[in-house]
């Protein structure tokens, strides 16, 4: 499936945060991108620019297309509890999403091509598809031969974050889902409420 592959570094500056992970760029220029990007005399945004915003910040966060995010706010929708919750906690428990946050990828994008190029298994089986929607109680690794690849090993050892809805076991090289997380387990700065509104319109 196509993915965005432009310049990450314009599209943070757009939503003035680091949405692709730390960025020098944006540090120095917290503006948005293009000529008029320092200019403070911008038009005051509609309520649906600010929706539909939102809805590609969170787009770009989890590197996920229109029709794949529609259709996960539809299984949203039809899920108990509140919807805008429901959507994020779906789009955390992606697989690739998942071996980001244990820290086996240093980025979503390089989660998500180590799932391509089978690296990660799932209950000790190869699973190759980054949107594969993992449950509590199973069990995300690196797979045997990929365990001594360089880029999997540094990331590893670079990880200083842990989340705790995730459970990692550094000598397995492989961390389990203890729990489907809650919206305050979940740190992106997301106003999900706002994807809601723009939905139901």
């Amino acid at each position: 499936m196509a993915r965005y592959t432009g310049p990450k570094t314009k599209i943070a500056r757009r939503f003035r945060e680091p949405i692709f992970g730390p960025d020098k760029a944006l540090e120095r220029r917290t503006y948005g991108p293009g000529q008029h990007g320092p200019n403070k005399r911008r038009g005051k945004q509609s309520e649906y620019a600010i929706q539909l915003a939102e809805k590609q910040k969170a787009k770009y966060t989890y590197g996920i297309l229109e029709r794949q995010f529609s259709n996960l706010f539809k299984k949203a929708s039809a899920m108990k509890g509140i919807t805008g919750e429901n959507l994020l906690i779906l789009c955390e428990s992606r697989l690739d999403n998942v071996v980001y946050r244990l820290g086996i990828a240093p980025t979503r994008s390089a989660a998500r091509q180590f799932v391509s190029h089978k690296h990660i298994t799932v209950d000790g089986q190869v699973v190759n598809i980054p949107s594969f929607s993992v449950k509590p109680g199973q069990e995300v690794g690196v797979r045997e031969k990929s365990k001594s690849l360089e880029a999997i090993t540094n990331s590893i050892a670079a990880n200083t974050k842990s989340y705790d809805w995730l459970n990692w076991d550094s000598a397995k090289m492989a961390g389990s889902v203890m729990n489907v997380p809650t919206r305050e387990l979940i740190p992106e700065n997301i106003k999900e409420q706002l994807i809601v509104e723009l939905y139901s319109k």
